[in-house]
């Protein structure tokens, strides 16, 4: 049964992940539309959401901090610090403000707000937005579980949910909000592939996606480790240990742990002040 919150939410910021989680939260009518509310600079943009899912929407930012129970930050870390700047007069006591801006820690939202704000910083990736995301949640030093339990109803509408201590959101970053791009590098390549042995374009590319989905899926439905489902496949002598074969002596394995490793290095530095 679907988790269903009788609070406003506001969505400061009306991008594309903004977007995914109302869409979300609509379909599977966690809030009414009555109940969202999104800000934004351009009125075309808001005009949009207003149409499509019948929220309410402004350019008034502190309008919407007033109003919103549940405050979503969904705007680009390089502007959330004076978008704060700008709303933290205007958010009423016992506000939570859920921050998806990447590599922003929660202590520096705090010490935007006042005293005591209840913060819970998401990181969420990119297949959000066709609600197959991956989202790790961290709560703030004044967040409670109930404001944990909030917030993973929110990213739930868009995927899977996770409740990690913010020291590994770095990690997270590394591994599932990078890691849609590695995997359309595999599905290229592996479409190439089917290219090069006779496929047409359009068809490798279809049985590459769904052969990546089929397999996750199964992964998921099935909590089984990984190497037994490999092993489901691979016959002896057969075609799958033969490319097995392959992937290992090209180092395919070592090659994707070192990216997540050098990916989560990187998202530290960039937490820490690094140039993007």
């Amino acid at each position: 049964m679907t988790a269903r919150l009788d609070k406003t939410i506001g969505f400061l910021g009306a991008g594309n992940m903004a977007e995914a989680l109302i869409r979300g939260l609509v379909q599977d009518g966690v809030v009414t539309p009555e109940r969202i509310v999104a800000s934004g600079p351009r009125g075309d943009r808001l005009a949009e959401l207003a149409e499509a899912y019948r929220v309410e929407t402004t350019t008034d930012n502190a309008a919407l901090a007033r109003q919103a129970e549940i405050l979503v930050l969904a705007v680009k870390p390089q502007i959330l610090e004076r978008v704060l700047r700008e709303v933290a007069s205007a958010i009423p006591p016992g506000t939570l403000v859920v921050s998806v801006a990447a590599g922003i820690d929660t202590a520096t939202i705090e010490s935007h707000l006042p005293s005591g704000a209840r913060v819970v910083r998401a990181m969420p990736n990119m297949p959000a937005l066709v609600r197959a995301g991956a989202t790790a949640i961290a709560r703030g030093r004044h967040a409670t579980d109930a404001d944990l339990v909030e917030a993973k109803t929110i990213f739930d509408a868009v995927g899977l949910t996770i409740v990690l201590d913010e020291s590994q959101l770095d990690a997270v970053t590394g591994l599932s909000g990078s890691g849609p791009a590695y995997i359309f590098l595999i599905l290229e390549a592996l479409a190439d592939a089917g290219v090069k042995v006779g496929l047409s374009r359009r068809n490798a590319q279809r049985l590459a996606a769904q052969t990546v989905m089929g397999s996750a899926k199964l992964l998921l439905d099935t909590d089984e480790h990984p190497g037994k489902l490999k092993d489901m496949v691979t016959s002896p002598g057969g075609t799958a240990i033969a490319g097995l074969h392959t992937l290992e002596e090209g180092g395919l394995r070592t090659t994707l742990i070192n990216a997540v490793e050098t990916a989560t290095k990187r998202a530290r530095e960039l937490g820490r002040g690094g140039k993007g």
